[in-house]
């Protein structure tokens, strides 16, 4: 019963590291493109509109990691395989 414990302790601290950490990298890219989209737009403006799709599409992108990175962390969190194979070695 103690082991059971245990892996849901992990998990629940696996999965909260997972959204944190990919929240953490999602922020952070986000900032730096948008950064440097403004800094390009302000040296040559008659791109903005080329540059605005591309750096939409890369914040889609960049959110999609996330995203994926947030529904594995929940499937763990939910539906665990881990305590599934552990019931039934047990």
């Amino acid at each position: 019963m103690e082991f059971i414990a245990n892996v849901q302790s992990f998990t629940a601290i696996a999965a909260g590291l997972i959204i944190g950490l990919g929240a953490l990298g999602a922020c952070i890219g986000i900032g730096i493109m948008g950064s440097k989209f403004l800094e390009s737009a302000a040296r040559q403006p008659e791109l903005v509109p080329m540059l605005q799709a591309r750096m939409f599409l890369l914040a889609g992108l960049i959110d999609a990691a996330f995203i994926i990175g947030l529904a594995i962390a929940m499937f763990f969190a939910i539906a665990n395989p881990l305590l599934s194979a552990v019931t039934a070695a047990g």
